[in-house]
């Protein structure tokens, strides 16, 4: 089967509610991303405003308040929203990885793996009472433990690294905020029959798959475990997760490029026009995100450090028939928008459409397009 990449990127855009947007809340949209990234709160929110053809701002925050969403640290040890129902799976594959067992993060944090078996085991129980913690009083707690005290500085920075594998293990979550302090709980506490324990990661693999191709595929395993934890499974294993899938997969040729995707997709993909038409995405989008920024085909090498920035930042994205043209940042209440130098001409009457969109997404009376 073969198929332009043009195509792919149509029926990518249908996929992930950009071509036509939803009329869903944050929770089906979370869900057909595979989560979305909240490391910086705002780049969450409007993703999924973005995705709304009506923009509700607060619908990220109404799904924290009636548990429908989770935030947890999940792929690439980064913090996202997830279904409460859907997310152990994610983490079963994370803590596959068994990164604290490395002995280069080892090295770098200073903890061994049976401190963080112990601190995994004390935490559960201290959770477990039903409490809802800050960091420093969960720290609190913790470090009037000899076996933590040496972690005290770990445990209180702001990263959460030596909190991570306790995330992906299932035995703590984000709690709703006190004030501008974060909380930590408790999943199963936090979110009753909601919550599904962490499965063992040959029954999630298959679960997680599905639901990746099902929004970025066709994809190949190593761009599939870049997404989920920058290529740190093994090898041997990934290979066998797909292989397992068996005719749940096809194989395609995306011009040249042999990628699997979902059987019950590949027609539906076939037989897809072309996008054309332009969006304008907020930072840690994940339509960029689920390729991965080094996908050349989305977007092109010499322009990646435009978009994938120092310290991990990920710049707005201007979209222009499924390929990131340029980026675009609000400046003195407009939209300024630079494109990259091969570019084109921007369509200016879609840009003006795009950015309504995003001042009704951000809550904004007007927000005019300046291109530079």
């Amino acid at each position: 089967m073969k198929v332009s990449w043009s195509q792919v990127f149509a029926w990518r855009m249908r996929r992930q509610f950009l071509d036509p947007r939803s009329k869903g809340d944050a929770s089906e949209i979370v869900s057909r991303l595979c989560g979305v990234q909240a490391q910086v709160w705002s780049a969450g929110e409007l993703a999924v405003a973005l995705r709304q053809s009506t923009p509700d701002r607060d619908s990220v925050d109404r799904g924290i308040a009636d548990r429908t969403l989770m935030k947890t640290w999940a792929m690439r040890g980064t913090l996202h929203l997830l279904r409460p129902s859907e997310a152990g799976a994610y983490l079963s594959l994370m803590a596959s990885t068994g990164s604290w067992l490395k002995p280069s993060w080892q090295k770098a944090s200073g903890v061994s793996p049976k401190q963080i078996d112990e601190l995994t085991e004390e935490v559960a129980a201290i959770l477990g009472e039903g409490a809802v913690l800050t960091r420093d009083q969960l720290v609190t707690r913790l470090v009037a433990d000899k076996r933590f005290q040496s972690m005290e500085e770990r445990l209180r920075s702001g990263w959460g690294s030596v909190l991570k594998p306790l995330a992906w293990r299932g035995v703590l979550c984000h709690g709703p905020n006190q004030g501008n302090k974060i909380t930590f709980t408790l999943p199963e506490r936090q979110f009753g029959s909601d919550w599904k324990q962490v499965p063992e990661p040959d029954e999630a693999a298959p679960v997680v798959i599905e639901s990746y191709l099902g929004a970025y595929g066709p994809a190949t395993p190593e761009i599939f475990d870049r997404w989920l934890s920058l290529n740190s499974t093994s090898k041997p294993k990934l290979r066998g997760w797909f292989k397992d899938m068996g005719d749940k997969l096809t194989e395609v040729d995306v011009e040249g490029r042999q990628a699997l995707m979902l059987t019950e997709h590949a027609n539906e993909l076939a037989d897809i026009a072309p996008y054309k038409g332009a969006r304008l995405l907020g930072s840690f989008d994940q339509y960029v995100l689920g390729p991965g920024t080094k996908d050349e085909v989305i977007l092109a090498a010499e322009h990646r450090s435009a978009v994938s920035r120092a310290a991990g930042w990920i710049s707005p994205i201007v979209v222009i028939h499924g390929r990131v043209v340029g980026v675009w940042e609000i400046l003195d209440q407009e939209i300024v928008v630079t494109p990259f130098p091969d570019s084109g001409r921007l369509p200016l009457k879609e840009m003006e459409k795009e950015a309504a969109h995003v001042a009704r997404a951000s809550q904004l009376s007007r927000l005019p397009v300046r291109v530079v």
